[in-house]
């Protein structure tokens, strides 16, 4: 409840208590002129009190029409956002189908790769990819290990370099 409202509803319960005294008071006078004082008194409180009624359903209406252009808002910001994700997730869908595409060429590609690879490198290949998983041709950068990140000796690092330049594969990243 607003402070506006909450104001007005304690104004109207002032206006009420006012109207029970000046009704007390009209009981126990005597004269007609203090009688009918009172009675206009009691009069204009009730002006009063309909008049701040008036006021706390304006209140009341205007927050409603607030609340309702907040759904509203609320509703179309939901609605961009949900078509916004939606556009992103079908994105995502058509790089994933590519992607597995891809993936199923290069797949059908690696057997005939693979035969253009000298028998050593293939099987030493082969035995790292079952042993060790997918990184088994890492890069070497700074002496230190692109797989496992570490610091090699410097024996296996000069051993590399001078394998990578006789290698017939030419993805072996070597140390610059």
């Amino acid at each position: 409840m607003s402070p506006n409202r909450k104001k007005l509803e304690l104004d109207v319960e002032a206006k009420k208590q006012q109207i029970e005294k000046y009704s007390l008071q009209q009981f126990q006078t005597k004269k007609n002129d203090e009688y009918r004082a009172l009675a206009h008194e009691i009069e204009t409180c009730k002006g009063i009190i309909v008049k701040l009624e008036d006021q706390q359903l304006e209140l009341m209406e205007k927050s409603r029409g607030r609340r309702r252009r907040m759904s509203c808002l609320a509703t179309q910001a939901s609605n961009e956002a949900k078509k916004l994700v939606e556009g992103q997730v079908r994105r995502f869908g058509n790089a994933r189908a590519e992607f597995e595409k891809e993936l199923v060429e290069l797949e059908s590609n690696r057997e005939q790769l693979l035969m253009a690879v000298d028998e050593n490198a293939r099987s030493r290949y082969e035995r790292l990819l079952k042993n060790k998983g997918g990184n088994v041709v890492v890069g070497v950068e700074h002496g230190v290990c692109g797989g496992c990140h570490m610091k090699l000796p410097a024996q296996v690092v000069v051993s590399c370099r001078a394998q990578a330049g006789n290698c017939h594969l030419h993805q072996l990243p070597v140390e610059s």
